[in-house]
């Protein structure tokens, strides 16, 4: 065999800039992570970017760049105690680089346990993720990293990716690779690296002769036979689960179904679909249809009682009515775009009128003043300001084009109207 010793990716991954391919405006001539490879001079950092482009392969890179001892976390299987062995061991040693993998995944507690040790510089922190991290990093770590994005390899870095790796035929064997298409190969890919790599070792592994002509209909024959099989460590879960989730989002109940029993077949985690449908009934369909979220609920409590097979059932039901429900997101991002008012302006203060009065002395500071009861007025509507003053009549809710919500939007727009002027 081409590559019998460890994995593919595994050996082909760079160990220089110079090796590195895809990011270049990233790493390219005076780019940021080039200068910093070159000074040694490095900073905490979230790399934020699809799977396979390089995260964990530019850490590795910048690590030995400044000459540093690295240390590697997986947020999906590690928690506070880890963070804590790692930061005593920069305490004894010195400074060092500590690079967590999915660093989505770690719950506030576990992202809280790296600010001093991230805010004294004992620890160097590359943190490697897939989802916005201005959504998933709590703003204290956030605000002492620098924020990344890396993009997907172009067809030509892929290429090049595929070259090399078929290159270690003259180092390793007397195997002949020609590669007389690749339209397939890159194709299934998706862009990843890592994926690409596999396939060609999975290439690797089924042709036997002395000579390998890579072919779209080989690589699609293989991958097809070869791919099958679920494995909810591994990409093939991450894929399974996005497609699952758009196929909703996208009221397509045929393809959710399909995917959903993949997901049943290869072993996933019940309550881990349950969930992921839980999010989807509130921000993917919110108040369009908020009967959504109740039967989520009841699905997930259904799955945890159960187990496989039985909960096939509930969540086959709810499946169906997710994916033909009505879809409304119009409450994710009046939450998204409150995030980020409060992020630009601040904690403005209350207004006066609306602040609790429990004491004599607040009643004395006028807290309370001027309060409106709104059932004290007709249609229980009290015709008074409740944001800050400095961002009076700022809308965040914007009702969503479905039946529900245009009840909101004319239950709003006569209060709004009389309030604000529309």
């Amino acid at each position: 065999m081409l590559f019998d010793a460890a994995p593919l990716a595994e050996r082909m991954r760079p160990k220089s800039l110079e090796e590195y391919i895809g990011q270049q405006h990233l790493v390219g001539e005076g780019q940021v992570l080039r200068k910093m490879a070159e000074t040694g001079r490095l900073v905490s950092m979230i790399l934020w970017g699809p799977p396979g482009v390089g995260k964990t392969t530019l850490a590795n890179i910048l690590a030995n760049a400044a000459d540093l001892p690295f240390f590697s976390l997986s947020a999906v299987s590690a928690g506070v105690k880890d963070v804590k062995e790692v930061i005593e061991k920069a305490q004894r040693s010195g400074k060092i680089v500590l690079f967590i993998d999915e660093i989505h995944r770690f719950n506030k507690a576990q992202q809280d346990s790296l600010l001093g040790a991230v805010e004294k510089g004992l620890i160097i922190l590359i943190g490697a993720t897939t989802e916005n991290p201005s959504f998933e990093v709590i703003n204290a770590l956030l605000s002492r990293c620098q924020v990344y994005v890396l993009k997907e390899l172009e067809r030509a870095d892929l290429q090049l990716l595929v070259e090399r790796a078929v290159a270690k035929d003259a180092e390793i064997s007397k195997r002949k690779y020609i590669i007389k298409e690749d339209s397939a190969l890159l194709k299934l890919s998706g862009g990843d690296a890592r994926k690409l790599l596999n396939i060609i070792e999975l290439i690797d592994e089924t042709v036997q002769s002395s000579k390998v002509e890579i072919t779209d209909a080989l690589v699609t024959d293989i991958v097809q036979t070869k791919t099958a099989q679920y494995d909810k460590n591994g990409e093939m879960h991450y894929d399974l689960i996005s497609a699952f989730i758009k196929s909703m989002r996208g009221s397509d109940p045929n393809a959710a179904m399909y995917y959903l029993v993949r997901m049943i077949d290869g072993g996933e985690d019940p309550k881990f679909i349950a969930r992921r449908m839980l999010i989807l009934a509130s921000e993917d369909i919110g108040n369009a249809n908020p009967n959504a979220l109740l039967l989520a609920t009841a699905c997930f409590q259904s799955v945890t009682m159960l187990g496989y097979p039985e909960c096939s059932i509930p969540l086959a039901q709810t499946v169906v009515y997710l994916a033909t429900s009505p879809k409304s997101n119009a409450s994710y991002m009046a939450l998204m775009k409150g995030y980020e008012l409060v992020r630009e302006t601040g904690d403005l203060p209350v207004p006066l009128a609306i602040r609790n009065a429990p004491t004599k002395l607040m009643k004395q500071l006028d807290y309370g003043k001027d309060y409106q009861y709104a059932h004290d007025h007709p249609l229980n509507f009290a015709n008074m300001e409740f944001l800050p003053e400095e961002i009076s009549g700022t809308k965040l809710y914007e009702p969503g084009k479905n039946a529900r919500e245009e009840e909101f939007r004319k239950f709003l727009r006569d209060r709004w109207k009389e309030k604000y002027g529309y």
